[in-house]
């Protein structure tokens, strides 16, 4: 357990991509990791191309108390390097299917289920899955299984991680289960392949700005916008999109490396 960062706010070091370092009340959470060089990945019969490589290496990351793994059977979410890193990790909190695929430490957190994790102050912080969309309605057979999640505590800030997430019909649920949030970490980019034609497998830019609205998040993170070429909409959409919201106050966006305390 990190003895740093024991305040009551939250820190982000931004990687690169979905991966994202969070020191929250002294624990040390890595969402989504991706390590690996930029070029062309392999998914069956397609491909998706990194274009940038992670700002951080994983032993400059260092040791993380738990992983936050939205899934892992797409390479921009989980790499090579981003398995390898998850294998040593003490916990890797995800789906149903990556317990099966990954084995090891990956624990399934269900819609709803909660774990708490110990604080050096005594406290705890407690992660809650949530659901994620990835895609329209009626496509996870398509796109697979999707998770977010939801990190609160006494005295401690409420942060959602979206993971990879499309619909702004689970983003509601979520602010009714457990919003207003301080901080929102929203996988955003417009995301669109082959798979899905012209349908976006996450949020754009335009609905990162209303989520952050529905959420009623006083802060925002956007992860996963940039340095793949499946991404449609990047930083510039993003800034625009939550001026036309008039709520270009609550962005945070961080550039690779970059951290901020929350």
């Amino acid at each position: 357990m990190s003895a740093s960062s024991s305040s009551g706010g939250v820190t982000v070091r931004y990687v690169g991509g979905p991966t994202a370092l969070l020191e929250i009340a002294g624990i040390r959470l890595l969402t989504d990791p991706t390590f690996d060089p930029p070029g062309d990945y392999p998914i069956g019969e397609r491909k998706l191309v990194k274009t940038a490589g992670a700002a951080l290496t994983p032993e400059e990351v260092g040791p993380v108390d738990a992983v936050l793994l939205s899934h892992d059977h797409h390479p921009d979410n989980l790499d090579r390097a981003g398995r390898a890193y998850t294998a040593e990790a003490p916990l890797v909190l995800s789906t149903a299917a990556a317990r099966e695929r990954l084995g090891g430490t990956v624990r399934a957190l269900a819609d709803g289920e909660r774990i708490t994790l110990p604080r050096p102050d005594g406290g705890t912080l407690t992660v809650t899955g949530v659901p994620a969309q990835h895609g329209p309605d009626g496509t996870e057979h398509l796109v697979g299984e999707v998770t977010g999640f939801v990190l609160s505590g006494a005295g401690l800030p409420t942060v959602y991680v979206s993971g990879d997430n499309a619909s702004l019909d689970v983003v509601r649920a979520i602010a009714e289960r457990f919003g207003p949030f301080d901080v929102a970490l929203l996988f955003a980019g417009g995301a669109q392949t082959p798979l899905l034609g012209d349908a976006y497998l996450t949020l754009p830019s335009e609905r990162a700005a209303e989520a952050a609205g529905i959420l009623g998040a006083r802060q925002v993170v956007p992860l996963h916008f940039e340095h793949w070429g499946h991404f449609t909409q990047g930083s510039d959409s993003l800034v625009e999109a939550f001026r036309q919201a008039g709520l270009e106050d609550r962005l945070r966006l961080l550039k690779p490396g970059e951290q901020i305390e929350l």
